[in-house]
C-alpha cells in the first residue's frame, strides 16, 4: 500500500523547496521501497533546481545521492529483502509528483538495478557521497582518462567531482595534477589532501587557461577530466591537451542550450575527447571494490529542516558536497553505527573507508509514523 510522508519539494525553479507530505507507490515489480536516512546534496542537484539541466520539469524532490535501508521489495525481487542497507543513486515513480528523483524525502521507491546492497556496518551518513558525484570523479580519471605514474593531468573544477578526480589521479600516481577553479577557497581545500600539486585560477590570466597549462608543461598535460558543466571549460579541457596522445574527459552536465566549438584541427592532431557518465562504474557491481577516503569531501552539517540553506552553500562556493539525514523516534534502535572512529576500515566486499575528519551532515527535526 502506499503511504504519506515527508518530502522537499521543489515547485519552481530556482525557488525555496517545501517541506510537505507526499504520497509514495508500494514497491512494483523488480522494484524497491527504500526508507532513506541519509542524502548528500550534489552540485547537479542545484544545477537542476535552477532549470539549466536537459529537462526542466517541476515539481522535483531533489537528493539523488541517498543511502538508506530496504522497506519493502516488489516481485521479482530476489537478491535484496527488508532491512539491506543501499545505496541508490536514480530516478523513481512516486503517485502525485512528477519527476522525482531519490534522497529529499522519507521513502522512495527504485528500479532494483538502481540498488547497490552494502555492508551495514558501513555509516550511511558518510558512504551516501558515493551515490553520484565522488564515484563519478573518481572513476572519470581511473577508468576513462587513466593517466599512467608519472603523468600530468589537469582537473578544472575543484569541487567534490573534481576533487574526487584528482584524487582518482594521486591513486594513479600522476606526478602533476594541476587544479583549475575560479574560487580561489578552493585551493586551501584542494591541496595534498587530494593530492593536487598546482592551482590555476583563469581569472590571473590574461591569455586562454589552455595557452597557459600548454606553455607551464611544455605543450600540454597527457590527460584533463572537465568536472564543472560550463562549455568554456569543456572546450579548455579538449584543448589543452598534448598533440598526439591527449585524453580529455568531459563529465560535467552541460547547459540544455551549450554547443561545443573547437578547431578541427585539434582533433586531426590526434587528441582524443571522451565523455563518461558516473565515472564507468556499474554501482551494484563496481562500487563495492571502491577504495576511498570519503568523509574528507563532505563540508557542511546542517539539519533536514534547514535544507535551503544546504542550497546555499553550494551557491556560494562554501561547500563540495553537503549530507543531510531522516531521524526518528526510533532511531537509536536501527541497526547503524553512531559512534565512528578517526580511522575506520569497514568491510564493503572490498570496500574501505578511512575517515580523516569532522563533516556536515543535514539532520532532521522530524518525527518517522513508519518506522521499519
Amino acid at each position: 500500500m502506499g503511504i504519506s510522508i515527508t518530502a522537499a519539494v521543489a515547485w519552481e525553479a530556482g525557488k525555496p523547496l517545501v517541506i510537505e507530505e507526499v504520497e509514495v507507490a508500494p514497491p512494483q515489480v523488480m522494484e524497491v521501497r527504500l526508507k532513506i536516512l541519509f542524502t548528500s546534496l550534489c552540485h547537479t542537484d542545484v544545477y537542476f533546481w535552477e532549470a539549466k539541466g536537459q529537462t526542466p520539469l517541476f515539481p522535483r524532490i531533489f537528493g539523488h545521492e541517498a543511502g538508506g535501508i530496504v522497506e519493502s521489495v516488489g516481485e521479482g525481487v530476489t537478491d535484496l529483502q527488508p532491512g539491506d542497507h543501499v545505496l541508490s543513486c536514480i530516478h523513481r515513480r512516486m503517485q502525485g509528483v512528477p519527476a522525482l528523483q531519490v534522497g529529499g524525502n522519507e521513502y522512495t521507491v527504485v528500479h532494483v538495478g538502481c540498488v547497490a546492497k552494502i555492508n551495514p556496518a558501513a555509516p550511511l551518513d558518510k558512504v551516501c557521497v558515493l551515490s553520484c558525484g565522488i564515484s563519478t570523479g573518481l572513476g572519470a580519471t581511473l577508468n576513462v582518462a587513466k593517466p599512467s605514474k608519472g603523468s600530468s593531468i589537469a582537473i578544472f573544477g575543484l569541487g567534490a567531482v573534481g576533487l574526487a578526480a584528482a584524487e582518482g589521479a594521486r591513486i594513479a600516481g600522476a606526478a602533476r595534477i594541476i587544479g583549475i577553479d575560479l574560487n580561489p577557497k578552493r585551493f586551501n581545500d584542494g591541496d595534498k589532501k587530494f593530492g593536487v600539486t598546482e592551482f590555476l585560477n583563469p581569472k590571473d590570466h590574461d591569455k586562454p587557461i589552455q595557452e597557459v597549462i600548454a606553455e607551464m608543461t611544455g605543450g600540454g598535460v597527457d590527460r584533463s577530466v572537465e568536472c564543472t558543466g560550463n562549455v568554456n571549460a569543456m572546450i579548455s579541457a579538449f584543448e589543452c591537451v598534448h598533440d598526439g596522445w591527449g585524453v580529455a574527459v568531459l563529465v560535467g552536465v552541460p547547459n540544455k542550450d551549450d554547443s561545443f566549438k573547437t578547431h578541427p584541427v585539434n582533433l586531426l592532431n590526434e587528441r582524443t575527447l571522451k565523455g563518461t557518465f558516473f565515472g564507468n562504474y556499474k554501482p551494484r557491481s563496481d562500487l563495492p571494490s571502491v577504495e576511498l577516503e570519503v568523509e574528507k569531501f563532505i563540508t557542511h552539517e546542517v539539519p533536514f529542516a534547514e535544507i535551503n540553506k544546504a542550497f546555499e552553500y553550494m551557491l556560494s562556493g562554501m561547500g563540495f558536497d553537503a549530507s543531510f539525514a531522516w531521524m526518528h523516534k526510533h532511531w537509536r534502535d536501527l541497526p547503524i553505527p553512531v559512534g565512528i572512529s578517526v580511522l575506520s576500515t569497514l568491510s564493503f566486499n572490498a570496500f574501505e573507508f578511512a575517515f580523516s575528519k569532522c563533516v556536515c551532515v543535514m539532520r532532521s527535526d522530524f518525527v518517522e509514523s513508519n518506522a521499519i
